[in-house]
C-alpha cells in the first residue's frame, strides 16, 4: 500500500509540474509574441509552418485545431508582417501552400537565445540515457495532448 501512495504521490507531482510548465511556456509565448509583434496564437502557427515545411492553410487549421477562417486571419496578419509567404501548391494550381520566410524568423531566433541558452545549459546536466527518457516521455505527453484536443473538439 505504501507503494501505491508515493507512486501516487509522484504522479500528481509530475503532472503539476507539467501544468507549471505549460503555464510558463505560455507566459513566455505571451511575452515573446508581444516583443515581436504578433499575438500568442500567431506564434503557434508559425511554429506549426515552420516545423513542417509548406503546409496549406486547411492543414494548418487541422493540425493548430482552428477554425479555417481564424487560420486565414492568423496567415493575413503572418504575410502582411513579412513572416510567412503563400505560395500556390505546384502540385495543385488551386491549392496553397504557406511557407516560413527565414528573414523575419531569426528575430524570433534571437527573442528565444535566452531560453535556448538555459535549456542546453540544463541537459548539459543529465546523460544521453537520461536524456532521451525525459525526450521520450515528452514526446508522449505531446501525443497524449493531441488526443485530448481532438477528443474536446468533436
Amino acid at each position: 500500500m505504501n507503494h501505491k501512495i508515493s507512486r501516487r504521490r509522484q504522479t500528481v507531482a509530475v503532472k503539476r509540474a507539467l501544468r507549471e510548465l505549460a503555464n510558463q511556456l505560455s507566459l513566455f509565448t505571451h511575452r515573446m509574441a508581444g516583443r515581436v509583434g504578433l499575438k500568442s496564437l500567431d506564434v503557434d502557427c508559425l511554429d506549426l509552418i515552420s516545423r513542417t515545411g509548406p503546409i496549406s492553410p486547411g492543414g494548418l487549421a487541422r493540425r493548430a485545431g482552428l477554425h479555417p477562417a481564424t487560420v486565414t486571419g492568423i496567415l493575413d496578419r503572418l504575410e502582411r508582417g513579412g513572416w510567412v509567404a503563400r505560395k500556390r501548391d505546384g502540385k495543385d494550381r488551386r491549392g496553397v501552400v504557406v511557407t516560413a520566410l527565414p528573414t523575419r524568423n531569426r528575430e524570433l531566433v534571437d527573442v528565444l537565445g535566452g531560453l535556448n541558452a538555459a535549456m542546453d545549459q540544463l541537459c548539459a546536466d543529465y546523460t544521453a540515457d537520461e536524456l532521451e527518457l525525459i525526450a521520450g516521455f515528452l514526446r508522449r505527453m505531446s501525443e497524449a495532448g493531441r488526443e485530448a484536443t481532438a477528443a474536446l473538439s468533436e
